[in-house]
């Protein structure tokens, strides 16, 4: 019987994942309203059910809150990517249908509903979890100690009798050496949806067991998010008032850039419809110089367009990922909703970011003094790993035959429960 659950809450999905006799793994399946599967949207939705009594919400996480977001415009509070929050001191709760939820009643909400859709495929005991952490929160000042914090208070409460934490590269690292042939050091490049993390790590096997010497990490609080960001910037945020002005007092004004960035946080819209900056830039109508745009900034929000709004994006930032240009379509803009996208704006548009991953990339082979020739493996995972760009890094860098790819979706959960059934897990634990 598994002692170990490994827990990958990632911001845009969630795997668990338990081991097998004879040192395998297989993620758990969950079964609900939408289908079976073994990973789910980091998604939450709150409706309100007459059947439940007046106060009852009816609760449903992943495609499943998804579907129910679909089927209920307007009665469903729809919340996608929580883990964004966990590192930020300005989040300390959001009011759903009139009750408040701190980070770590979304986050314990979020893994019951996964507990009860699993069923009996979740393990009656369990010594310990092992969750994965970034190695560096997303957020412009994130506070990983607040985010631990915030995992410690949530997974306390399910009761785990041990709770370790794990880098994610580390563990995605851990679950790649498996297949290793010989000693090697090893690079993994773990692109998130908020944070992109690096590891490099020394493996070795001795007298048949598996052993590693942690080499260094880094890491930035940049990924696929904020790579749809700027294609929401630079495609729909204009659409709707960006760039346009207001008058007061007789002066002419710039319509605020502070509410664009929320917006272009698409998952944070339902958080932004209930924030004091949506209720400013409602004021802001009567003295636009182009009132219709902010009237259809605040439908967008009004509407929760949030998560259509990320199917379209990712469907163009996919498609880019094959092709040198792609149709970027959102029909709540109506005809300015249709554009075509080339690779090369795409690619200047997240330039910067590059830089910086770039940066984190050069900031650990830079402290550990390694140089590239003397990496045996880079194993690339995660889905900002295929944007062409991205991986133009590393080929760069790296001898072809390096690379390596693969279990974008599990690696890191099935390391984590690998990890959790060694004597020795004190060696990997953050």
């Amino acid at each position: 019987m598994a002692q170990a659950l490994g827990l990958d809450f990632g911001t845009t999905n969630t795997v668990l994942a338990l081991t097998d006799p004879g040192a395998t793994t297989h993620s758990m399946p969950f079964t609900s309203a939408a289908g079976t599967t073994d990973s789910m949207r980091t998604a939450l939705a709150f409706t309100k059910d007459g059947k439940l009594g007046a106060q009852a919400l009816k609760i449903e996480a992943g495609q499943a809150a998804i579907r129910a977001f679909i089927d209920n415009p307007g009665e469903c509070r729809f919340l996608q990517s929580i883990k964004t929050f966990a590192a930020s001191a300005l989040f300390q709760g959001t009011l759903v249908h009139g009750r408040r939820y701190d980070f770590e009643d979304l986050m314990e909400v979020f893994l019951k509903r996964l507990r009860d859709y699993a069923g009996c495929a979740w393990p009656s005991e369990v010594s310990r979890i092992v969750a994965g952490r970034p190695v560096h929160f997303a957020g412009a000042n994130p506070d990983a100690d607040l985010a631990v914090t915030r995992y410690n208070e949530a997974l306390t409460r399910f009761g785990f009798p041990e709770i370790h934490y794990v880098y994610e590269p580390v563990a995605a690292a851990f679950y790649f050496a498996q297949n290793l042939e010989a000693d090697a050091t090893v690079l993994v490049a773990d692109f998130g949806g908020g944070t992109t993390d690096y590891s490099l790590i020394r493996f070795a096997t001795h007298a048949g067991k598996l052993t590693a010497t942690p080499v260094g990490h880094s890491g930035v609080g940049i990924a696929g998010d904020q790579f749809d960001a700027r294609i929401i910037d630079h495609l729909v945020a204009p659409e709707i008032g960006k760039g346009s002005h207001f008058k007061s007092f007789g002066k002419v004004l710039d319509i605020p850039t502070n509410y664009y960035t929320s917006f272009s946080r698409w998952n944070q819209l339902s958080i932004f419809k209930s924030s004091r900056e949506f209720v400013d830039l409602k004021s802001l109508v009567r003295q636009s110089l182009e009132p219709e745009k902010l009237e259809l900034f605040i439908d967008l929000v009004d509407h929760d367009e949030g998560y259509p709004l990320y199917q379209a994006v990712s469907a163009a930032k996919m498609a880019l990922s094959s092709a040198d240009e792609a149709e970027f379509r959102f029909s709540p803009l109506g005809s300015a909703g249709t554009k075509t996208v080339r690779r090369t704006d795409f690619e200047s548009w997240i330039a910067g970011d590059l830089t910086r991953i770039e940066g984190a990339l050069d900031d650990v082979l830079e402290k550990t003094q390694t140089a590239p020739g003397s990496i045996d493996k880079v194993f690339l995972t995660g889905g900002t790993s295929f944007v062409p760009a991205v991986r133009k890094i590393f080929t760069e860098r790296f001898d072809a035959s390096r690379i390596e790819t693969g279990g974008e979706l599990v690696s890191i959960a099935h390391g984590l429960a690998l990890i959790g059934e060694r004597d020795d897990i004190a060696q990997w634990v953050a």
